[in-house]
């Protein structure tokens, strides 16, 4: 299914995922009968909503990391 559904790393998600586990509470013959299967997708497309907000943030990061240790570098080269 899904990976570990922390609420505070998918906070966006939490509806979907508290109706996901309602769904699923209803048994299996519920699940197997496909009458969770909208409520999983729904599910899907937040958390990978999620998942591409969080990496293009991280990556925005990185980015200055990056952009700040090359400008350290090139104040260290200039000095030398």
């Amino acid at each position: 299914m899904h990976p570990l559904l922390f609420t505070k790393d998918n906070a966006g998600c939490e509806q979907l995922m508290a109706a996901l586990e309602e769904c699923h509470a209803k048994g299996f013959i519920w699940k197997a009968a496909g009458m969770c299967n909208d409520a999983k997708q729904q599910l899907t497309e937040c958390l990978r909503a999620e998942r591409l907000k969080n990496q293009s943030l991280n990556r925005n990061s990185v980015q200055d990391k990056r952009s700040k240790i090359r400008q350290k570098w090139k104040e260290i080269d200039e000095n030398s």
